[in-house]
């Protein structure tokens, strides 16, 4: 699994967009029991805090130290610095296992061993995601840009996954077909220039040519974003849902 989240992990925990209750809700209507769930690659602990309010215990694992440290401490969340590949849990101990926006990194095989290593009989799996945010014609044309022109070779090729809906990843479970949901929100245009600073892809232009795009980029961005204080945006919601196969 990659680490391409360290550098920026305070931009992270600000700037990147949250799961709507809704989602929420509709995974817990799911769930038989709220003993145990596992929060993979939790980052800042967006997901953990919120199952952390339904569940007794959360064991919340990352591969970043750094994006640990963002994490809200609550006292039944246990953080722990783990691959998604390999935890120290023993067999059997989990009724939920969730994977929000990370599953493109990982090593599907291993994980998904990993998965029906820890998993009760009757539990379930959620691979949740988000797509490219939707704002208005303008905002999303220079965006697109950034995104395809500029950045484009820039993206880890595990990048595709997204772009491809996370249709394409390997599920070797019993799968549960989900309503569809959107992340529903609204910016000021310092809130979108903070949320496209913490892409990946951005991050690793930065450190080939030694600046950042959205220097050159800023002025575009600001003239198709115009006079509004904010605008709404949307994120198509990637869901994968299972139980044991």
């Amino acid at each position: 699994m990659k680490d391409n989240f360290s550098t920026q992990s305070a931009e992270y925990a600000i700037y990147r967009p949250t799961y709507p209750q809704e989602l929420y809700d509709y995974l817990f209507t799911l769930v038989k029991n709220k003993d145990a769930a596992w929060d993979c690659a939790t980052g800042n602990g967006q997901v953990a805090r919120v199952l952390a309010q339904h569940f007794k215990g959360i064991y919340a694992t990352d591969i970043s130290e750094k994006q640990l440290s963002q994490a809200l401490k609550m006292p039944n969340i246990v953080y722990n610095v783990e691959p998604a590949e390999k935890i120290n849990v023993p067999d059997n101990s989990f009724d939920l296992i969730t994977v929000a926006q990370a599953i493109h990194w990982f090593n599907f095989e291993e994980f998904y061993s990993e998965v029906k290593r820890t998993l009760k009989p009757e539990g379930l799996i959620a691979v949740i995601g988000y797509g490219v945010m939707f704002i208005d014609k303008k905002v999303d044309k220079v965006v697109h840009k950034l995104y395809e022109d500029i950045l484009g070779k820039y993206w880890d090729p595990e990048r595709r996954y997204i772009e491809e809906g996370y249709k394409t990843i390997p599920f070797p479970f019993d799968e549960i077909t989900p309503p569809h949901f959107q992340i529903k929100t609204s910016w000021n245009f310092n809130q979108m220039i903070g949320y496209l600073n913490t892409w990946s892809s951005l991050q690793h232009y930065k450190k080939a040519n030694d600046r950042n795009p959205l220097e050159y980029m800023f002025t575009e961005l600001k003239e198709a974003w115009g006079n509004d204080a904010e605008k709404d945006v949307h994120f198509p919601i990637l869901l994968r849902i299972g139980r044991l196969a």
